[in-house]
């Protein structure tokens, strides 16, 4: 598979075009014109590049690039990650905010699709982009289910806080880091929200708001838009993808 197309194809089906980011967003580093295989996976280290490597993938695609409002020099860790790169002749893929609103692959909608709640919305405005997505259920259910069902699904530490009502109904989502977006929970009016990273900044503001929480990792949540995407790929182009997991635990 030619490497323009791949590339091609994932600008368009995630719009990175259109959506303003720090991350630089599409093709970060350009390798071998032939791919014949794919890798996935969060973050862009030295690490995965091995990985992908070891595992003779002609293309990566993470959440997390390299390249984040722009290189000012290519020295230390920064040389030795472009470095390794141009070595193997591994072309590296980045789409952030792109894959965590992206409405049929993205991080939130993933965790909607696990979590089987029904009319999802758009949700979590950060920089005027709603990133995230919220949703219903019909018959309630508690924070502990809710936290079951992301433990066994992700799988992942779930750190919970029911500060709210136990008969949940409506959810915010927003993957990873997205503590910020949760005063639209109280302006919705939403009985649980849902992110990655534990913030301390939004305890006592949900606690006063009586709004649940619930932390589920930033590393957990985010890995589910590489993966959707990777089949995605599979799907339409026929070339084989594997996904890299290399868990941090936060």
């Amino acid at each position: 598979m030619e490497l323009y197309t791949l590339v091609n194809f994932m600008d368009d089906y995630l719009k990175i075009n259109e959506i303003e980011d720090i991350s630089a967003n599409g093709l970060q580093i350009e390798g071998r014109k032939d791919v014949k295989k794919i890798c996935l996976g969060v973050d862009g280290s030295l690490d995965i590049f091995k990985g992908a490597s070891e595992r003779k993938a002609d293309m990566l695609i993470v959440h997390h690039g390299l390249i984040w409002g722009g290189l000012k020099s290519i020295k230390g860790l920064v040389k030795e990650r472009i470095f390794y790169l141009f070595e193997h002749g591994i072309s590296l893929y980045a789409s952030h905010l792109p894959l965590d609103m992206h409405p049929e692959v993205g991080n939130n909608i993933e965790l909607i699709k696990i979590l089987d709640m029904s009319h999802p919305e758009p949700f979590g405005a950060y920089h005027g982009l709603k990133i995230g997505f919220k949703g219903q259920y019909e018959t309630p259910k508690t924070i502990k289910d809710i936290s079951k069902i992301l433990e066994r699904s992700l799988p992942a530490k779930v750190e919970s806080f029911q500060f709210g009502t136990d008969k949940i109904r409506s959810i915010g989502i927003v993957s990873g880091g997205g503590g910020s977006t949760f005063e639209d929970c109280i302006k919705e009016d939403l009985d649980l929200f849902i992110t990655g990273e534990p913030s301390h900044a939004i305890y006592h503001v949900a606690k006063e708001s009586g709004i649940n929480l619930i932390f589920a990792g930033h590393y957990a949540t985010e890995k589910l838009g590489v993966m959707a995407l990777g089949k995605k790929v599979e799907e339409k182009f026929g070339i084989k993808t594997e996904f890299i997991d290399i868990p941090t635990g936060l």
